[in-house]
């Protein structure tokens, strides 16, 4: 046997013991109904959970040099057509948005616009707009409702605008201001809403397709989201004579996160003036110097060592040196002139797509929170989780049905089954169960209508992609097994015919609970500020439980939880915080970042520059090294609202 096969063989089984190890002190301290036959399995530590890798070797040859090019390109505000815009600014605090103004969207199918026009565009949130279903009594989902509210919760982006073109050199793309007739005070555009909530990137890595809906796939094809879906998906590279350029399709395995990150950059509402193509992006950001107008900190766990001597960006000339760096020559060394959307660029423009989805995998992949008190708990640390946490546990576990959907050690059924364990694992992308109605049906694992919003608001998971196919595993199999097999490589793990019923409408990404205390607000339309609503969503058996039954998840019913239950499942929840995430602490430090966060005026009267574009109100997140922030330093969430 191979030393590093027996290594790894050895490794699970010590996993295996630590893992009935913690399974007979939870059984010791939480309630009784933890000591049922069919009781759940208990998560371990996230430590013990192999990180999804695509074959990195493949493009780099400097995955260090990759890492650093991944962070500063997801803190760069220049990789925004406006110049200010940068992944991170959706993504800054634990990982998600917390700003508190311009943070109002009618929503995917837009039907909150009338109500977002009485609120306001521009609108500060306040304790008091949440819940944004809000019942006379919360506990009761019969009860009378006292506000009905189809607004999203979401991050504002760029103002709406047409791309025109790149000004070597300069931060902000040259672009044209079109009028929005949504998103504006009087005759100034306002920054758009996402109509969705944003997710946390932290311990994103492990989720087998990202966003909501789950459009991001897990193979990524170096050029969009779409990963196996595109057979027109290209990348270019070179043999032994660099003048002479091949186009070639690419697929990265485990590579959701590369996917993710290629699709807000072009986005219009998100990042980018409408039009602009990746190609022209790279020969924006070849001519600028990585970060050269953000501060770095000089113990930056990733950036120090590169940081430039004035303390502002990294010391590589250009991006173009940094990707040189990185990445393998033959995806950048050719002199031949290469036509994408009837334009012309270099091997290394063309190819930015690929240098950027799988840079920023290789950054984010580094972002998991594995110190919280529940690791600690599950490695045999007996004092690390308090006796109401642990109360708690028993309640996750048990009563409160949360492991159903918030399984394993990242706390999601979402999250990427590797192979792993003695006897070895499979990727399970379908399930099937009994639905709220009583009827059985195929669903894809780690997807679940919960009744936060009316099945017809938002399809998440049912929708379509950008080629007319079902987002969801269940849709495609249903059409096809030979499709199911063309785009996962895989099977069907269920047996899906063209009269299986399948239950994927209004059906949305689990999102993992590590970290959850500091990622404000809740589900994927923002509906609720505080952990405490949250549990008690679940206790009354959610909002549209009834409206929704079809495709409604089985375990979404009244849970019959006491006052002091909820209040010990929200402890348990926040023994899932990490406080290095809380600090931003290394691997979660980072450079400067100003955030826009709304605009210089109110709700009737905006501040307007010589374009027509809402003024910006900016907020300060200061740069931050391995240590982290000091307690006395750490920056006040901008969604102040009280846990």
């Amino acid at each position: 046997m191979p030393p590093n096969l027996h290594a790894q063989r050895l490794s699970r089984l010590a996993s295996l013991l630590a893992l009935c190890a913690a399974s007979a002190t939870l059984l010791a301290f939480a309630p009784k109904a933890m000591a049922q036959a069919d009781a759940p399995t208990v998560p371990r530590a996230l430590e013990t959970l192999q990180i999804p890798s695509p074959n990195y070797d493949s493009v780099f040859r400097d995955k260090g040099a990759a890492i650093a090019l991944g962070k500063a390109l997801f803190w760069d505000m220049r990789v925004g057509s406006d110049g200010k815009t940068a992944c991170a600014s959706c993504h800054f605090n634990a990982g998600a948005d917390t700003r508190s103004v311009n943070a109002l969207s009618p929503g995917v199918k837009g039907l909150g616009l009338n109500e977002l026009q009485a609120k306001g565009i521009n609108a500060t949130l306040q304790a008091s707009d949440f819940p944004t279903y809000l019942l006379a009594n919360p506990s009761d989902a019969n009860s009378a409702v006292l506000r009905d509210s189809r607004m999203v919760v979401g991050s504002a982006g760029v103002h709406k605008e047409n791309f025109n073109n790149i000004v070597r050199g300069s931060g902000e793309d040259a672009r044209q201001v079109v009028f929005d007739p949504v998103f504006h005070v009087g005759a100034a555009n306002t920054r758009q809403v996402e109509p969705r909530n944003t997710p946390s990137v932290v311990n994103a890595v492990f989720n087998l397709r990202n966003f909501w809906d789950g459009r991001a796939q897990s193979f990524f094809n170096g050029v969009n989201e779409t990963g196996r879906r595109d057979g027109n998906a290209r990348v270019y590279t070179t043999g032994l004579l660099p003048f002479y350029v091949v186009s070639q399709r690419v697929e990265f395995k485990n590579a959701s996160l590369a996917s993710q990150a290629v699709g807000p950059a072009l986005n219009s509402v998100e990042m980018s003036a409408a039009g602009r193509i990746f190609p022209e992006l790279a020969r924006k950001m070849y001519s600028l110097r990585p970060l050269a107008e953000q501060p770095v900190a000089a113990d930056d766990s990733v950036l120090g060592a590169r940081r430039h001597s004035s303390g502002l960006g990294l010391n590589s000339n250009t991006y173009e040196d940094l990707v040189k760096q990185a990445v393998q020559s033959k995806y950048w060394n050719s002199t031949a002139t290469i036509n994408v959307s009837n334009k012309s660029f270099t091997q290394a423009e063309a190819n930015f797509s690929l240098f950027f989805g799988m840079a920023l995998q290789a950054y984010q992949a580094t972002l998991v929170s594995n110190d919280a008190p529940y690791d600690r708990w599950a490695k045999g640390d007996h004092s690390a989780l308090s006796t109401e946490q642990m109360t708690g546990l028993g309640l996750f576990m048990g009563k409160g049905k949360c492991i159903n959907c918030h399984a394993g050690p990242a706390f999601t059924t979402a999250a990427n089954r590797i192979p792993d364990g003695l006897l070895g694992g499979t990727v399970k992308r379908l399930n099937d169960m009994i639905m709220g109605n009583g009827g059985r049906a195929v669903y894809d694992e780690g997807f679940y209508n919960i009744g936060v919003t009316r099945t017809g608001d938002d399809p998440g998971v049912g929708g379509l992609d950008r080629f007319g196919n079902p987002l969801s595993f269940a849709g495609v199999a249903k059409q096809s097994t030979t499709k199911f097999l063309s785009f996962e490589d895989q099977l069907p793990n269920v047996t899906v015919w063209p009269s299986t019923r399948i239950a994927v409408q209004g059906a949305f990404k689990t999102p993992s609970l590590r970290n959850v205390e500091l990622t404000a607000p809740y589900f994927h339309n923002g509906s609720v500020s505080t952990l405490k609503d949250v549990v008690v969503f679940y206790n009354r058996g959610g909002n549209f439980a009834r409206n929704n039954l079809p495709d409604l998840d089985a375990d979404i019913h009244p849970l019959g939880l006491n006052d002091s239950e909820v209040d010990a499942l929200v402890a348990f929840m926040r023994g899932l915080t990490d406080d290095r995430v809380r600090r931003h602490g290394a691997p979660f430090d980072h450079p400067q970042l100003l955030v826009p966060n709304g605009h210089v005026g109110n709700t009737q009267s905006v501040s307007a520059d010589s374009y027509g574009r809402a003024v910006d109100s900016m907020l300060l997140v200061p740069a931050v090294g391995r240590q982290g922030y000091a307690a006395h330093q750490l920056p006040v969430p901008f969604l102040n609202l009280k846990q």
